[in-house]
């Protein structure tokens, strides 16, 4: 059954130059008198794509615009993140489980109950991996785009840029003059450069010091030892993975990525050595936006998807 939704006809506070590239109502769950901001397009059997950080639900638009005609696309954006209400620490709990929580609830509001397929990239994945080995029954089949669902490789140093984050002066780089965001559209992106009108819309949530608390509380939830809020989740987690190894997968990896390098790669192989496995060399940490035209399509064939890509002027791309 499909929940009934609150619907705007257009994203608040999205500017209308933007609105082209993402041409989707936006729906919204109370979650405890905060809002999440969520896509719910098309009709059919579900697909559940999961941000990371610092992007937002803007990432998946060329995904949900090729998939939206033949499947239900659920897309969130992750209180604090994208369109979704940015509450401080006194208001949310910035951690894995809270995510885990979240997503949860939404799924549940939107009635999905079997036939998943989950497109997972950055902390999306851990948090969609998180929600999979509780719900191991409703999932279908698995995308992974440079991600973990797992502590960091021993053979993988932390890298540098989130330690220092971390740190007091980091973390007001990330609040007050928005580091971790300008950084991410420009270093993340190696096969080209991003149009600026993308690049505008991927910074544009997170456009003061209060909008950017997930930003920083996203790098300072990842667990390093054993004590830190959310490791032990991401050992249960780890834990669960070989569960679905008989789950259908595939795997779109940008090898120039400073963070989910070939480390976390091997790792993925290691665990399910019959998942479908794609490399590109030349692409960064953001590969959805380096290699649309490459995964795009090859996800439609994954999903079943014979039918020609609709544009929204109804010609075939």
């Amino acid at each position: 059954m499909r929940a009934q939704h609150s619907v705007l006809p257009a994203p608040p506070g999205l500017p209308a130059h933007l609105r082209a590239l993402y041409p989707f109502d936006s729906h919204w769950l109370d979650l405890d008198g905060m809002k999440l901001h969520y896509l719910d397009e098309g009709h059919g059997a579900p697909v559940v794509m999961l941000h990371g950080n610092p992007t937002w639900s803007f990432y998946w638009r060329e995904m949900v615009k090729a998939l939206r005609g033949t499947h239900r696309c659920i897309v969130p954006d992750h209180i604090g993140m994208g369109l979704s209400d940015k509450p401080s620490d006194t208001r949310y709990t910035y951690t894995l489980a809270s995510r885990l929580r979240d997503l949860e609830r939404l799924l549940e509001h939107a009635g999905v109950r079997e036939n998943v397929t989950l497109i997972l990239h950055d902390w999306g994945g851990m948090i969609g991996m998180a929600w999979a080995a509780r719900h191991p029954e409703m999932v279908k089949r698995l995308v992974i785009l440079n991600t973990a669902a797992f502590h960091l490789p021993k053979s993988k140093p932390f890298p540098w840029s989130l330690w220092l984050a971390r740190t007091p002066l980091g973390a007001l780089l990330v609040r007050a003059l928005n580091m971790f965001a300008y950084g991410a559209v420009k270093t993340c992106v190696t096969r080209r450069a991003l149009p600026p009108e993308v690049r505008e819309a991927l910074l544009h949530p997170y456009d003061s010091w209060a909008h950017r608390i997930a930003v920083l509380r996203f790098v300072q939830d990842i667990p390093l030892k054993v004590g830190d809020p959310s490791y032990e989740l991401v050992d249960e987690t780890a834990r669960q993975l070989e569960r679905f190894r008989g789950v259908p997968m595939q795997i779109f990896w940008g090898m120039r990525d400073f963070v989910f390098d070939q480390h976390f790669l091997t790792e993925w192989v290691r665990r399910f050595p019959d998942a479908e496995v794609m490399r590109f060399d030349d692409g960064g940490h953001y590969i959805l936006e380096d290699a649309t035209e490459d995964i795009v399509p090859r996800v439609r064939a994954f999903l079943g998807v014979a039918t020609p890509i609709q544009t929204d002027q109804d010609s075939c791309v």
